[in-house]
């Protein structure tokens, strides 16, 4: 138990958390991350949990994990999140389930054991990841919007309940990013989603990583509660 910031990313093992872990450890912290399947990425500074985000017993024993190897927590970033796009008539709601127990109950968790173990040291830094599905209405797309939009509001609360003990706790929006997410939607409707935006190309994974780094520094400690959407949506 050292001086070394800590950080956690979840959904680490491929896409946006595997880039920010990546950014993490190259940034000198040790980082510890989780997904539901192993990573093939190791690294000495990186230790990776198998863990279902919506399990609260599993959230509960990776932080008991981390709470033991390194006593402290400076960073969590809950990336963790699926996504099943459909018309609403089509939508069974076995889908609706997994998807607002993953994205929005893990979220939750993730936030919650973080602020335990935060408020020891009277200092953290909390990131969730939104969508802007939500603000931009996309078709196709009602439960994942929706649990992306509980998401953002319950990190608006979280950063007043958080606020006493040090804590910030804000989202980063992106839109949509080359990762697993996309992969199964039409090129037409991407194409569709990326020309209503500001910036007219998908997000990339430096764009995000960026984002989420000014929410993360020392110095932004006056910044809570705020929704950062990138692409100008």
């Amino acid at each position: 138990m050292g001086d070394q910031p800590v950080a956690l990313v979840t959904g680490s093992r491929k896409g946006i958390g595997r880039a920010l872990a990546e950014y993490f450890v190259a940034r000198g912290m040790l980082v510890e991350g989780c997904s539901r399947e192993p990573s093939e990425w190791q690294h000495d500074a990186y230790t990776h949990h198998l863990v279902d985000v919506a399990d609260e017993a599993q959230v509960k024993g990776m932080f008991e994990t981390i709470r033991k190897r390194h006593g402290r927590l400076d960073i969590a970033v809950s990336n963790a999140g699926i996504a099943s796009m459909n018309h609403a008539l089509l939508t069974p709601v076995a889908s609706v389930d997994k998807i607002m127990e993953t994205n929005f109950r893990g979220s939750f968790l993730v936030c919650r054991e973080s602020a335990k173990l935060m408020m020891k040291r009277g200092y953290g830094r909390i990131v969730n990841i939104g969508s802007v599905a939500g603000p931009m209405n996309l078709e196709g797309e009602a439960i994942y919007a929706s649990s992306k939009s509980a998401v953002i509001t319950l990190t608006k609360i979280l950063a007043y309940e958080f606020a006493p003990f040090g804590i910030t706790c804000n989202v980063v929006s992106p839109t949509p990013t080359e990762t697993d997410l996309i992969r199964s939607v039409s090129k037409e409707k991407i194409d569709n989603i990326v020309s209503r935006l500001a910036i007219k190309r998908l997000a990339r994974f430096d764009d995000i990583v960026n984002a989420i780094d000014f929410f993360i520094r020392p110095e932004s400690g006056y910044v809570t509660g705020q929704e950062l959407r990138l692409g100008g949506a």
